[in-house]
C-alpha cells in the first residue's frame, strides 16, 4: 500500500474508527454460556473497532475472524493477528536463554526463522518476542525468555532473533522497554530502581540492536521508571526510541498496561490514561476487555490519532495484508510438517547445551563399553517439560524426551531402564495459564515415592552408567513464576546423592532456565550437562551429545552463583576499593561463582597462547587488532567460543573490572590450531557518561583478556591517548 492509500484512509476514517485500529483484543474461544468476551470482540471487529487480535492460532479461525474485520466494516481494513511465538509454534526450539547459551547468532536466526515461517503459515503476523531484557537476578522467572546478564551478548542475540522472525514473514516485537528485567528481589511485575548509567550502558543496548536490525514493533513495560510508568514515558518512547534511535515502527502496550496507569496512581481515569499513553508515543493498546483507547475519540482531536494509526496501517501494508489477508490452510499443514524444521530444532539444542563439568572424561559415553544405562529422574520422560514454558500449539506426540533419545541411540545392544525416582514437587503448583484459579497437579497420580525411589536406586546399581535428569518443572519458571530459592525442587538432590552413592558412574542432566544450587553436584557428580528445556528434538540432541556425535559448545549466558545468598552476581562488576579481597566477602564461603559467565567445556583439549596486540598506543578514534592462537590437542574436531574482555583502568567513570566486548564461534580440527583475530575500535571503548549525558571515549590504559570464559587469564594491554 502506498502512502497515498494510507492518506486516503486517514481522511475518511472517523475518530472512533481510528481509535479502533489502536486496540488489540485478547481473543479466547469460550465454552457455551461463557462467550461474552468472544462475542464482544467479534462485534468490535465488525464495526471497525479492533485493529488486532492476539492468541488465535488456528488458520481456519483466523480466516473467519479476518473476514469479520474486512467485510464487517466500511473500509475493509484487515486485522493484525499476534501471538506469543517465543521459541517456536509447532516445532519447539530450546527456550530463549538456551539459545543465548549457544553464543551463535546464526543458529538463533535460523531457529526463529523456522518459528516465523510456521506462524505466518497459519495466519499469525506478529510475535511478542524477542524478550531482550537484561536479567541479573535468577530468582526472576522471566530470565528464561532473555539472553542473560550481558549487554553485548544480549545485543547479538536480540538482533539475530529480529532478523530470523522478520525474514520468516512476521513482525518482531522486542520487549519490555525498558529496564523491566531489573525487578527488585526478582519478583515479577515489581518495581525497578535503575540509574541512567545502567540503563544506557547495560539495559538499552539489546533494544537498540533490535531496532537497528529492523524490528517493526516494540512493547512497553509495566513498571515505573524514574517515577513514571514506562507505558506513559515520553522520554522512553519518543526521545530515546524514536528521536535518538530512529525507530519507525509502532509501539504496543503489554497487557492492560494503559488501564494500569490508573492502578499506578498516575492517571486520573481511563480517558486520562489513554491520552497520556498516546502523548508518550504509544500506538496500540493490548486489552483483555474495555480498552482505555475507546475513550480517545472523546478525549483528543481526531487528527491527534493520525500518527499512530498511520504506523499501524503501514505495518499492515508492509505485510501485504491489504492484498492477501487470508491464510492458506492447506499450505499451512505442509509447512507445519516440514522435517527440515525439526532438524534445525535438533541442531539448536545441540549447540545450546553447556557442559559444566566432565571429570575423568566420563563424557562422551563409549557405546561399545556399555551394556546398560539407567535413565532416572522425573523429567527424563516428560514431554511437556522437555518443551519448556511459553508453548501453546506444540505436538506432544512428536516431542522426543531424553529417555526417547537415549533409547533410540542405544539401539538393541544397550539396555536402557528408566525410573522417575521422585516427583519434581510434592504439592499442587499454581500456574498463570490454568484458568479460573485452577492448579496443576505436579505429582503423578498414585505415585509411591518410597517405592519408586528404591526402584531407581536398584536400576542405577545394576547399570554401567546412570543418567539422572533433574531440574525444575516447566511451570516453575516463566512469567509470574519467580522463586525465592534456587534449590533443586522436591527430593531430586536426595535422588542424585543416592545414585552417586551406588558407585555407578553418573551423569547429571540439568533441565532448567535459571542457575540452580549445584554445589553438591559440582563436587561429587563427574559429569554435568546443562540441557535447558531443549524443545521438540531435545532427546535426540541430548543423545547426540552424550554419545559424542557432536561436542558440547554452549557457554553460560549468566554467572552461576553458588547459593541464592550471593545474588546479584555478575562478571562485569566494578572494582571495589579493595579488589584483592573482592572474592572473600562471606565468612562461610567464597563470593566467587560456582561457574563463571561464559564457562562451558567441550570434548577437545583447548589452549590459548601467543596473544598479540598490533599497536601499543592509539588515539581516541584508533583501532587495535588482537590475535590469539587457539589449539585443540584432542583427536576430534570441536567448536570453541573465543571471548574477548576489556577493562578501562581510569577515566571519567569507574568502569567494570571486565566487560565482554566480542566473541567468535570457531571450529578447530583435531590436533590443529586456529588463529583468531579481533578488532577493538572506538565502538568497543565508548560508554554513556552520566555527566555529559551522552557517549564518551576516554584516554586510558586498557587491559584485555582472551579465553574460554570471563575468567580468562591470557592478557594484553594498550594505551589510548587523547
Amino acid at each position: 500500500m502506498t502512502d497515498k492509500r494510507v492518506d486516503e484512509l486517514l481522511e475518511t476514517m472517523t475518530a472512533a474508527e481510528k481509535a479502533g485500529q489502536m486496540i488489540q483484543y485478547f481473543y479466547f474461544a469460550a465454552p457455551p454460556g461463557k462467550d461474552q468476551q468472544p462475542k464482544a470482540v467479534e462485534a468490535a471487529l465488525e464495526r471497525g473497532g479492533a485493529g488486532s487480535l492476539l492468541f488465535v492460532h488456528d488458520p481456519a479461525e483466523i480466516n473467519r475472524l479476518q473476514r469479520l474485520a474486512i467485510d464487517g466494516n466500511r473500509h475493509g481494513v484487515p486485522a493484525l493477528f499476534g501471538y506469543d511465538v517465543i521459541h517456536g509454534l509447532r516445532t519447539i526450539l530450546p527456550v530463549p536463554i538456551a539459545m543465548a547459551a549457544s553464543w551463535d547468532p546464526e543458529i538463533i536466526e535460523r531457529g526463529q526463522s523456522v518459528a516465523a515461517r510456521e506462524a505466518r503459515a497459519v495466519g499469525i503476523h506478529w510475535t511478542f518476542a524477542p524478550m531482550v531484557d537484561i536479567a541479573r537476578d535468577p530468582r526472576w522467572g522471566r530470565i528464561i525468555e532473555g539472553a542473560g546478564e550481558d549487554p553485548v551478548l544480549g545485543a547479538a542475540v536480540a538482533a539475530a532473533q529480529v532478523r530470523g522472525f522478520q525474514s520468516g514473514g512476521i513482525i518482531a516485537g522486542p520487549k519490555h522497554f525498558g529496564g523491566y528485567g531489573a525487578a527488585l528481589g526478582g519478583r515479577d511485575y515489581d518495581e525497578v530502581n535503575l540509574s541512567d548509567y545502567e540503563l544506557w550502558n547495560v539495559y538499552f543496548p539489546p533494544f537498540r540492536a533490535a531496532v537497528v536490525a529492523g524490528a517493526g514493533n516494540v512493547m512497553t513495560a509495566y513498571m515505573d521508571l524514574n517515577g513514571v510508568p514506562a507505558t506513559a514515558s515520553h522520554w522512553l518512547f519518543t526521545e530515546v526510541l524514536r528521536e535518538t534511535w530512529g525507530f519507525d515502527g509502532f509501539v504496543v502496550t503489554d497487557a492492560n498496561a494503559v488501564r494500569s496507569l490508573v492502578t499506578h496512581g498516575f492517571a486520573r481515569d481511563l480517558p486520562d490514561a489513554a491520552t497520556r499513553a498516546l502523548a508518550a508515543g504509544v500506538d496500540m493498546e493490548m486489552a483483555s476487555e474495555d480498552p482505555a483507547n475507546d475513550h480517545l475519540p472523546h478525549a483528543v482531536d481526531s487528527a491527534a490519532l493520525d500518527v499512530s494509526v498511520r504506523r499501524i496501517l503501514e505495518a499492515k501494508a508492509r505485510l501485504g495484508l491489504f492484498d492477501d489477508p487470508y491464510a492458506d490452510e492447506d499450505r499451512a499443514r505442509e509447512i507445519l510438517a516440514d522435517p527440515e524444521h525439526r532438524q534445525v530444532a535438533r541442531e539448536a539444542a545441540r549447540r545450546s547445551a553447556v557442559l559444566l563439568r566432565n571429570e575423568g572424561d566420563l563424557l562422551p559415553l563409549a557405546p561399545e563399553t556399555l551394556g546398560s544405562i539407567a535413565v532416572l529422574g522425573p523429567l527424563a520422560d516428560s514431554k511437556r517439560d522437555t518443551l519448556g514454558p511459553w508453548v501453546f500449539d506444540a505436538d506432544l506426540d512428536e516431542t522426543v524426551t531424553v529417555l526417547d533419545g537415549i533409547r533410540q541411540a542405544a539401539g538393541d545392544r544397550i539396555g536402557v531402564d528408566h525410573a522417575a525416582g521422585v516427583p519434581v514437587v510434592q504439592r499442587l503448583v499454581p500456574s498463570m495459564f490454568d484458568g479460573d484459579g485452577a492448579k496443576v497437579q505436579a505429582d503423578p497420580a498414585g505415585f509411591d515415592t518410597d517405592a519408586e525411589f528404591a526402584r531407581a536406586i536398584r536400576i542405577a546399581t545394576a547399570a554401567d552408567v546412570a543418567v539422572v535428569v533433574v531440574g525444575e518443572w516447566q511451570n516453575m519458571i516463566g512469567e509470574t513464576a519467580s522463586r525465592s530459592s534456587l534449590d533443586l525442587p522436591g527430593r531430586q538432590l536426595d535422588l542424585l546423592q543416592a545414585v552417586v552413592a551406588t558407585g555407578t558412574p553418573t551423569v547429571a542432566l540439568i533441565m532448567n532456565g535459571r542457575p540452580l544450587d549445584l554445589r553438591w553436584a559440582a563436587e561429587n557428580v563427574p559429569a554435568i550437562l546443562d540441557i535447558w528445556y531443549p524443545g521438540t528434538q531435545g532427546g535426540n540432541a541430548v543423545a547426540d551429545l552424550l554419545f559424542g556425535a557432536v561436542s558440547p559448545s554452549g557457554r553460560l549466558p549468566f554467572t552461576w552463583p553458588r547459593t541464592i545468598g550471593q545474588i546479584p552476581m555478575i562478571h562485569s562488576h566494578t572494582r571495589s576499593h579493595d579488589p584483592d579481597n573482592q572474592g572473600r566477602r562471606y565468612f562461610n564461603e567464597p563470593s566467587t561463582p560456582l561457574f563463571a559467565f561464559g564457562h562451558g567445556l567441550g570434548y577437545g583439549r583447548i589452549s590459548y597462547h601467543d596473544l598479540t596486540v598490533d599497536q601499543t598506543t592509539i588515539g581516541l578514534d584508533g583501532t587495535v587488532t588482537v590475535t590469539v592462537q587457539v589449539t585443540n590437542d584432542a583427536g576430534r574436531e570441536v567448536p570453541e567460543v573465543v571471548q574477548l574482555y576489556l577493562h578501562q583502568r581510569h577515566g571519567g567513570a569507574s568502569r567494570p573490572a571486565r566487560e565482554l566486548k566480542a566473541f567468535q564461534r570457531v571450529i578447530i580440527p583435531a590436533n590443529d590450531t586456529r588463529r583468531v583475530r579481533f578488532t577493538i575500535g572506538p565502538e568497543h571503548r565508548r560508554y554513556w557518561h552520566p555527566v555529559s549525558r551522552g557517549p564518551v571515549l576516554d584516554a586510558s590504559t586498557f587491559d584485555l583478556w582472551i579465553g574460554g570464559s570471563s575468567t580468562a587469564d591470557l592478557a594484553g594491554t594498550f594505551e589510548v591517548t587523547g
